[in-house]
């Protein structure tokens, strides 16, 4: 970058995250911006989840940024639909798409020490050069796909949720639905009025609470039109309760009420089943993996055309699946609910820095950054969603509009003080991720395997405090953390 000129900014990723950041960019009088994506529209998870039910399970008025409030949302929990509409909707009122790059997958960042500028490769061959880069890739971004015998052999058709084919009408088909997390919560009662038998096969069972969705009544869309004040209000009562009733603690009284949420909806919708109650009700602590709202999941279970299978996959065969007592299921159809490769972060893009050292290999035992956004060794380097920056309870959302405000003041302070790069400090990344991991003792993430943790058993998505706390630790730019390295 020239003296007097901001610096130039690629971003990896038009989901939530990329918007947000390029949003506030421009606001801080930074144009010189491109958003590199790999698909060939905005919204980021949004856009590559279509399946039948897709839904937040965050309500929406929080599950939105408060520089673009939405008084149109036509219920409590919006649905895919609706929220791809709304980020759509802020590129196009925030004149980001003059920045997409669109169908521009980045595979490869180096960062020239000499130049100071990080040197993009796209999966194309397409050579590009930025001063900054912030990657915006999330954590929801690449399937994961299970590692089962026989899949790849099985004669049906076979897809991954976040990869719907919706070329393959379920109406009369015998399914098989692996895995349930997230997706398959919402999925598999959509599917299973149309399908002719729906079998369902469950590792471990998730914990469910009851979903307070309804339709946002006329007077009140009303008045969230004519009062920002009021939709700010109802926002931040959004917040509150969610923060109020989160338990990440074993010990707290909240977790064991919780539990009671998930034991009285079963109670009430499966009455008669105790054998099938069972099955459905984990064995471990409820926020151990992500905590699930639902209406329909368990009443679809008491369905005849619909079977929970709690034996284990042996394989599957070119007709079927086969458990581990020998009995196989044939089937037309094999969906794979199996979620995504979260704590991979930054798993499509090949990032070096420094001295050609290797993220992938600086994160082999589990990725870790300074408050979840710059790594050492990595100058001008960003991550939005970055390590332990998931909630426990609470929207991502308000998450990434904190760290846009963040990496906007680093830009800020790049042109300010004309220098060419920021790179956080070794001491400083450790100790934040000494403070971190020692809030981990007691938490329920401990008391299970999940994607909240690294192979190593450490935790390296989750942040342990509440997300109000977040905000308040990255509202400025502490530089006594950084090197700041001239031109």
């Amino acid at each position: 970058m020239s003296v007097g000129a901001g610096p130039s900014i690629g971003i990896l990723g038009a989901g939530a995250g990329g918007l947000a950041m390029a949003v506030r960019l421009k606001q801080a009088g930074f144009h010189d911006l491109t958003i590199f994506e790999k698909s060939d529209g905005v919204g980021g998870t949004w856009r590559d989840n279509t399946y039948p039910g897709a839904a937040c399970d965050i309500m929406s008025h929080l599950y939105s940024f408060s520089f673009a409030p939405n008084p149109e949302w036509s219920k409590t929990y919006a649905d895919q639909p609706e929220i791809l509409a709304y980020l759509e909707g802020i590129a196009d009122r925030f004149g980001i798409r003059p920045h997409l790059r669109l169908g521009t997958p980045i595979a490869e960042a180096r960062w020239d020490d000499t130049a100071r500028r990080w040197r993009l490769t796209a999966e194309t061959g397409e050579l590009f050069e930025v001063d900054v880069l912030v990657s915006a890739l999330g954590m929801l971004n690449l399937p994961a796909y299970p590692d089962i015998e026989g899949l790849d052999d099985f004669a049906g058709t076979t897809f991954h949720s976040a990869r719907w084919n919706h070329g393959e009408d379920p109406a009369g088909k015998r399914i098989a639905v692996i895995g349930t997390g997230a997706s398959a919560v919402q999925f598999v009662p959509e599917i299973a009025e149309p399908a002719a038998q729906v079998h369902v096969f469950q590792r471990s069972p998730a914990w469910i609470v009851p979903k307070a969705l309804r339709p946002y009544a006329p007077e009140e869309i009303e008045k969230f039109r004519r009062s920002p004040l009021a939709m700010r209000k109802h926002r931040w009562e959004i917040l509150a309760q969610l923060e109020r009733h989160t338990s990440i603690h074993k010990a707290d009284a909240r977790t064991a009420e919780r539990q009671s949420w998930h034991h009285g909806l079963l109670r009430r919708q499966i009455p008669d089943d105790e054998d099938l109650r069972a099955a459905l009700t984990p064995d471990y602590a409820i926020g151990c993996k992500r905590l699930l709202p639902s209406n329909t999941w368990f009443p679809t279970f008491t369905r005849p055309d619909v079977e929970l299978v709690t034996d284990p996959i042996d394989r599957v065969t070119k007709s079927g699946v086969r458990t581990a007592d020998g009995r196989e299921r044939e089937v037309d159809t094999i969906i794979l609910g199996t979620g995504f490769r979260a704590s991979e972060y930054l798993a499509a893009v090949d990032v070096y820095g420094r001295d050609g050292r290797r993220l992938r290999d600086d994160w082999a035992d589990g990725a870790e950054a300074y408050l979840g956004m710059t790594v050492s060794g990595y100058p001008n380097l960003f991550v939005m969603y970055g390590p332990n920056t998931n909630q426990g309870g609470g929207s991502i959302l308000f998450v990434l509009e904190a760290q846009a405000h963040y990496i906007t003041r680093a830009v800020r302070t790049l042109a300010r003080r004309r220098v060419a790069a920021l790179e956080v400090r070794a001491s400083a990344q450790r100790r934040f991720n000494d403070r971190l991991q020692q809030a981990m003792d007691g938490t329920v993430w401990l008391d299970c395997h999940s994607y909240f943790r690294a192979p190593n058993g450490r935790v390296t998505t989750q942040w342990p405090y509440p997300a109000r706390r977040y905000w308040w630790e990255t509202r400025r730019l502490r530089t006594r953390d950084y090197d700041l390295l001239p031109r």
